[in-house]
């Protein structure tokens, strides 16, 4: 397999603040890797800030519902809204931002705190740019390889050569005890189904992958 080209995304949550002739922005940013982890994002900050007079979205995720085990190879969703803004002064700057630095993977939202003048539709739009620039510039941005998630199901005798595989393998991997063990990986898509063969064979097929 053809190793993909790595994608740019945030390293990790970003926070920006500034005030602009007594209005406050928050710029929010944060890796997100489907649309309900960014819609999830969204959210939290808008629960956090639930007294702000806005609280504006943009992110650019893979639409993961159509392969979920693939999220980092099917089409990107790109969403952002104004949130009670004048139309086109927030939200699609947002977006702008994450496009122009070529970020995916990535939800941003800018909390603004009405300071009683009003900025026009260039002010707002420059305000709404530079908070998730600075979000972003405070996050960093990184290269990443383009990775395949499953689930891996045993029963726990199995538990421990699946562990071994995993533990030994380039990969990220999550596990959860209960009446069976499930381990959550995410792998190099050009490692991927190796890995998932070298499970079914030491298992004898029991392993259930999804």
């Amino acid at each position: 397999m053809t190793d993909p080209e790595p994608f740019r995304t945030v390293a990790g949550r970003g926070e920006a603040r500034f005030e602009i002739r007594g209005s406050e922005f928050i710029g929010h940013v944060d890796r997100a890797d489907s649309v309900d982890a960014a819609e999830s994002f969204v959210d939290a900050v808008r629960e956090r800030y639930d007294d702000a007079t806005h609280n504006v979205p943009a992110y650019r995720v893979p639409a993961g519902d159509t392969a979920p085990d693939r999220v980092n190879e099917v089409l990107i969703r790109e969403y952002q809204s104004d949130d009670g803004e004048p139309t086109g002064s927030s939200g699609k700057p947002a977006l702008n931002v994450l496009q122009q630095r070529d970020l995916r993977n990535v939800v941003a939202v800018v909390t603004r705190y009405y300071g009683g003048t009003n900025l026009g539709v260039g002010g707002l739009a420059r305000a709404y740019s530079r908070a998730v620039k600075e979000a972003v510039d405070d996050a960093g941005v990184e290269a990443v390889r383009p990775r395949h998630r499953f689930t891996v199901t045993v029963e726990y005798d199995d538990s421990g050569t699946v562990r071994g595989i995993l533990d030994g393998a380039d990969c990220e991997f999550d596990a959860a005890y209960e009446a069976e063990v499930a381990f959550d990986v995410s792998a190099p898509v050009t490692e991927s189904d190796e890995l998932r063969d070298r499970i079914q064979s030491a298992t004898s097929g029991r392993a259930r992958i999804e």
